[in-house]
């Protein structure tokens, strides 16, 4: 009952009063019990059934204007610099209130799909989008190695960033982060070639503990793949996998129906997943509520295909999508 645990401590406490009917004790300790738990479906009962919405929901900062008078700190493209921070701090020892557009204003977050060792490709996005940072977060969704010819190149330089801004810098796990994989297509052979095989151990270790998914504000959930062969999963379903395993499942088909039911059961407004090549770098699927992101151009040397990086910025996380060749 002291941990939270009301359903639990009411079935404990029933089979103390049956045991002991007599104990005075065990008898309020249950109704106080009982209480609680009635007291929690009641609130259950009455919540609305539309999902709480954050306050910035209600804020439309791109029609936010800064008046022409006002000469504070200024946020240069909406990223916090250094240079922001120092100027934002004299301001207020100055006692003078930064504007409002920039108290509200929020960084965007870059999502890419899969790389699949082109870490020339790689490097242009770094070119074409910055390099990562606390003011400039990446996701990058899985198949990091495998197919290209530099795929070490690819994983050591991910991995460097993750060290580097373990906050602002998300690696989630592929299907080709599995060593069944790995010794088919490549990653394995390359990194004995350039290494040893217990290098390849060590990162067939690494792999196993990278997250399936992420969730952005309660809004968009990133995975590799999509969504599963069976219904009624939540996102707690997810949290719940034991990550430290190779197993992955058959891969399957899913329709908007399948899309709709489980965005609303988790509430949800889109999924964005990778995994397969599109010819424009993306695709958005099922009226809008699956988007699929891909960041290998020319995939395989043979495709033709273009790749794509996302911004999901501002209080609706609306994509914004770019789009780029191969170099």
């Amino acid at each position: 009952m002291a941990l939270g645990k009301f359903k639990a401590a009411l079935r404990d406490y029933e089979t103390v009063v049956k045991v002991r009917p007599n104990d005075k004790d065990a008898k309020l300790k249950y109704q106080e019990c009982h209480k609680i738990v009635k007291q929690k479906a009641f609130e259950r009962a009455i919540a609305s059934d539309e999902h709480k919405r954050s306050v910035v929901d209600s804020l439309d900062i791109e029609s936010m204007t800064i008046e022409d008078e006002y000469s504070g700190p200024k946020l240069d493209g909406g990223k916090v610099t250094l240079a922001f921070m120092k100027e934002l701090m004299q301001w207020y020892k100055e006692q003078k209130k930064l504007h409002r557009k920039c108290a509200y204003q929020t960084e965007k977050v870059t999502v890419c799909g899969d790389t699949h060792g082109q870490y020339y490709d790689l490097l242009n996005i770094f070119e074409l989008n910055g390099l990562p940072s606390e003011a400039n977060p990446y996701i990058f969704n899985g198949d990091f190695v495998d197919r290209g010819s530099f795929s070490v190149e690819v994983i050591l330089t991910l991995f460097g960033f993750k060290l580097l801004y373990p906050d602002h810098f998300h690696l989630l796990r592929g299907n080709h982060e599995t060593d069944n994989m790995n010794q088919i297509y490549g990653f394995e052979g390359e990194v004995k070639a350039k290494y040893t095989a217990q290098m390849f151990a060590l990162f067939s270790e690494v792999f196993e503990w990278l997250p399936l998914a992420q969730c952005i504000n309660g809004k968009v959930l990133i995975m590799h793949g999509g969504l599963f062969s069976e219904d009624g999963v939540t996102l707690d379903d997810i949290r719940k996998i034991e990550r430290n395993r190779h197993k992955r499942g058959v891969s399957c088909q899913f329709g908007p129906d399948v899309t709709k039911s489980f965005l609303e059961r988790n509430r949800l407004d889109y999924i964005i997943r990778s995994h397969e090549v599109k010819p424009e770098g993306y695709e958005v699927a099922h009226d809008g509520k699956c988007v699929t992101v891909f960041s290998a151009p020319n995939y395989c040397d043979q495709m033709g295909n273009k790749g794509s990086y996302i911004h999901l910025r501002g209080s609706d996380l609306r994509p914004d999508f770019h789009q780029f060749t191969a170099v």
